[in-house]
Parts: C-alpha cells; sequence; structure tokens
C-alpha cells in the first residue's frame, strides 16, 4: 500500500510539473519583399545555409492584401486580418489595434512575465505592433520610449527606413547583452529597392546582398551569446513582389520563404506541410510552450521540429 500511494504521489507529482519549454529563445527574422525566386537567384550564403541545414519551405504563403504592415501583424499575431483588423500599411498615430487583438510579445509575457522580449525594426509603422507591456525594448534606428514622441516631423519618419546592418548593429548588441527569450527582426531593404527598382533587379539583389550579411550578424550574435544550442531561428517575409509592387493575389506576391534552424529542427528538412505566415507565431508560442489561444489561426509548423 504504501508503494502504490508513493506511486500515485509521483504520478501526480509529474503530471501537474509545468512542461519544459522546446527552445529557450525563438528568433524571427523577416526579410520585407522577400521573395523566394529573387533569393534564389541572389548570393545569398547565409540564408541558403540555413535552409540546407534546418527546415525549410519556399511556398510559404502570407496574408491577402500582402502588404508589409497588415503581413507583420498576422506573422506576429497568428490572426488572418479579419481577425486583427489592420488594414491599413502607413504609420498612422490615431489608429490602433483591435482591443482583443495579442501579439506573440504580450502572450509571451503573460505566461511569463520575467521573459526578456524585443522588436528591432526598419519602419517606423511597427510601432503599432508595440502593445503596452508586450517589449522590453522596442528599436527604430535606437531604443524609442514607449507613447513618446518621435523624433522629427511625422512625414519625415514615416518615410525614413533604417537600413538592415544598422538594424543587426543593435540587435546583436542586444543579443549578446540580453539574451532575449522573443526576439523579431526586420530587414527592410529589400523592399525598398523593389519598389523604386522592381522585384529581382539588379539594386535589389544588391540589397538582398546586404540583408544576407545582416543576417550573418544575427548568427553570430546568438553564437557569441552562447544561446546557439538552446534557440531556434525562424526566417520568413510578409511578401513578394511583381515590377514595382505588390498588391496581387498571386504567388508571385504572395509566396514567401520558412526557414527554421536550430534546436530540435529536422536536418535538411524539406517542409511539405502548407505554411502561412501566421503560422510563425503559433511556431514561437509552441517553442517557447506559451498557450495558444483558441482563436488563432496559425498552426505550429510541427513537421519542422523532432
Amino acid at each position: 500500500m504504501r508503494f502504490l500511494s508513493f506511486l500515485v504521489v509521483c504520478l501526480l507529482a509529474s503530471s501537474s510539473a509545468p512542461a519544459a519549454p522546446r527552445a529557450e529563445h525563438v528568433f524571427i527574422i523577416s526579410f520585407d519583399g522577400g521573395k523566394p525566386k529573387v533569393i534564389h537567384e541572389t548570393e545569398m550564403p547565409v540564408i541558403k545555409r540555413l535552409a540546407a541545414e534546418g527546415a525549410s519551405t519556399w511556398t510559404a504563403n502570407t496574408i491577402f492584401p500582402p502588404k508589409t504592415l497588415p503581413s507583420h501583424t498576422s506573422m506576429l499575431t497568428g490572426l488572418g486580418p479579419d481577425k486583427h483588423q489592420v488594414l491599413w500599411n502607413d504609420w498612422m498615430p490615431l489608429r490602433r489595434v483591435g482591443a482583443n487583438v495579442q501579439t506573440i510579445f504580450s502572450l509571451t509575457k503573460q505566461a511569463a512575465p520575467n521573459s526578456v522580449t524585443a522588436a528591432f525594426v526598419g519602419k517606423v509603422k511597427f510601432r503599432h505592433l508595440w502593445l503596452k507591456d508586450s517589449l522590453d525594448l522596442f528599436d527604430f534606428n535606437g531604443p524609442q520610449a514607449s507613447g513618446g514622441p518621435l523624433p522629427g516631423a511625422a512625414t519625415e519618419i514615416e518615410k525614413s527606413v533604417v537600413p538592415a546592418q544598422t538594424v543587426a548593429k543593435n540587435a546583436s548588441a542586444y543579443i549578446t547583452e540580453k539574451k532575449p527569450r522573443l526576439c523579431f527582426i526586420h530587414f527592410p531593404d529589400a523592399d525598398s529597392a523593389g519598389h523604386k527598382s522592381g522585384w529581382g533587379s539588379p539594386e535589389q539583389k544588391e540589397a538582398f546582398k546586404v540583408c544576407d550579411q545582416a543576417l550573418g550578424q544575427i548568427v553570430r550574435a546568438i553564437e557569441q551569446a552562447g544561446i546557439a544550442s538552446t534557440s531556434v531561428i525562424l526566417v520568413t517575409a510578409d511578401h513578394g513582389g511583381t515590377g514595382k509592387n505588390h498588391k496581387e493575389d498571386t504567388p508571385d506576391d504572395r509566396n514567401i520563404p520558412w526557414i527554421a534552424w536550430g534546436k530540435s529542427v529536422k536536418k535538411s528538412h524539406a517542409i511539405t506541410t502548407a505554411v502561412n505566415t501566421f503560422d510563425t507565431a503559433a511556431t514561437a508560442l509552441w517553442l517557447l510552450d506559451v498557450p495558444l489561444p483558441a482563436e488563432l489561426d496559425g498552426k505550429p509548423v510541427t513537421e519542422a521540429f523532432e
């Protein structure tokens, strides 16, 4: 009887113990305008190495409309545009994300308040995704004050873009020092070049090369921080492009890469499951053992992991 009682106690204790997260750190890196066809045609050794070593698909899809802010909102909330209602694509200070919408940062903070969360972005419009008490650091060409005034005239700020090398430099220093649990990093250069010179143009390919070098900085920072063995890197994009824009419901505009690399990721695995950009949010939460809200449209891309 004593043995049976002891066994019951042990079973109850083990069942109530919190599950260990699949990863201690998750980094989401977005190549703005990252059309897979152009990436394949460009000298980008870092992203191609991560894809070859990890799990990847080059036919993931973004939402419609395939615009930067709506797409990234889906990427970082796990919701489709019909639920998050972010259909605008500019920095509009008077507009707010829906009251019931939560980002992966706010959900992570609710589950584990001491988690360090950060976002490093190249466009000011991402301030719309900076919800109260969700981020320890929001960096747009340097740390920003929550709710505080932005430097310079509104029109100048809206049009300004922080280059990938600066985004990566700021992010790398923070990663090395703070070792964030959840970190989002956005490289804008290829999108800017696409709008100016066209998707697949020599100018855009050069911008992609620069973004790939910036990705290399992030990978080195994770290694230097000593957390590579407990981290997962998710590399993706918000949309592709055709000509000098991205607005159509076509593979050229909606196909995006989706790459997982790091702890427990299957080696050299081609993902066959259909992947949407809102699955990125669900996968990040699943990796960190953060409960997934029932209303999420996204599903964890479990096929990518052992």
